[in-house]
C-alpha cells in the first residue's frame, strides 16, 4: 500500500531539513498509539530510529534505518526502512522529501509504502495509516513557520 502527502511550508529546504530532529519527531507522534522514542541518531545514511509503541494491552518495538540521504539544488530527501517492525507490518519504507517551491518555501512530502503479512490487512490498516500522516500536516505548517 502507498500513502502520499504533500505539505507547503514557508521555510527553505535547508532550514526544514535542519528542523528534522528529535523535537519534531516527538511532535509528529500521533495520539494513538502512544510512542516512546528509544533512540534517534538523526536523518543521515546509517542512522537509526527506535520506537516503542504502546497499545492497550501490549507494546511493540519499531526500528528503522536511514538508507540514504541526498541533497540537491532542488530537494533534500532521506529514506528510512523498517528493520524491526510491529507484528502487523511486514515491510515499511518512508521517503521524506523536502522539495524547493519556486514561489518560496518548500513542500514536505511523505511518501510511504507499507505491507502487512496479509493483503486484506493492508486495506484494513489504510485508514489508520492515512490518519497518522494526515495528522502531521498542520504540525509541519506550525513547526516550520517563519
Amino acid at each position: 500500500m502507498r500513502l502520499y502527502f504533500k505539505t507547503k511550508v514557508n521555510l527553505s529546504p535547508q532550514k526544514v531539513f535542519e528542523g528534522f530532529d528529535e523535537k519534531l519527531f516527538l511532535k509528529l507522534a500521533p495520539p494513538f498509539p502512544p510512542v516512546r522514542l528509544e533512540k534517534f541518531d538523526g536523518c543521515k545514511a546509517g542512522d537509526k530510529v527506535v520506537l516503542k509503541l504502546f497499545f492497550i494491552f501490549f507494546s511493540q518495538m519499531w526500528e528503522s534505518t536511514i538508507l540514504k540521504q541526498v541533497t540537491t539544488e532542488r530537494e533534500i530527501y532521506f529514506i528510512d526502512k523498517g528493520t524491526k517492525l510491529p507484528f502487523f507490518l511486514s515491510q515499511w519504507q518512508h521517503s521524506h522529501i523536502i522539495e524547493k517551491d519556486e514561489n518560496g518555501g518548500s513542500f514536505i512530502i511523505d511518501d510511504i509504502e507499507y505491507h502487512t503479512p496479509f493483503w486484506l490487512l493492508d486495506y484494513l490498516l489504510y485508514p489508520s495509516m492515512w490518519f497518522i500522516f494526515a495528522y502531521r500536516k498542520p504540525i509541519y505548517r506550525k513547526f516550520f513557520k517563519k
